[in-house]
């Protein structure tokens, strides 16, 4: 059974920062190209950063640009997103995703609130 769990997610105020992290299960992450997405209140769910199994160049919303930054360990099968300068418009249900062919895998997500 395939399972992608994030967490790190909280309350922090503006200029903070913080570590998601999605520990992978019942599939080779190594295997599958990662991303995170988020969604907002009434919004769409948006990807935010993605990082491809060789994991060179890792892809960036321009909105996180120079902020963020998406990292793999193999070894733990685990994704992380770092989140700096956090920003109150980056409030949101933040998501993992594992993708692969026709193969396409959500965590639960894992609430950020940035607020003062």
């Amino acid at each position: 059974q395939v399972q992608l769990v994030e967490s790190g997610g909280g309350l922090m105020q503006p200029g903070g920062s913080l570590r998601l992290s999605c520990a992978a299960s019942g599939l080779p992450a190594s295997a599958y190209t990662m991303s995170w997405y988020r969604q907002a209140p009434g919004k769409e769910r948006d990807l935010v950063a993605k990082i491809t199994q060789a994991a060179r160049s890792p892809i960036y919303a321009d909105s996180v640009k120079g902020r963020f930054t998406i990292s793999r360990d193999n070894a733990k099968n685990t994704v992380y997103l770092q989140m700096n300068s956090l920003k109150v418009e980056d409030t949101a249900v933040y998501y993992c995703n594992a993708a692969r062919k026709i193969y396409n895998y959500w965590g639960q997500g894992t609430q950020v609130t940035v607020s003062s």
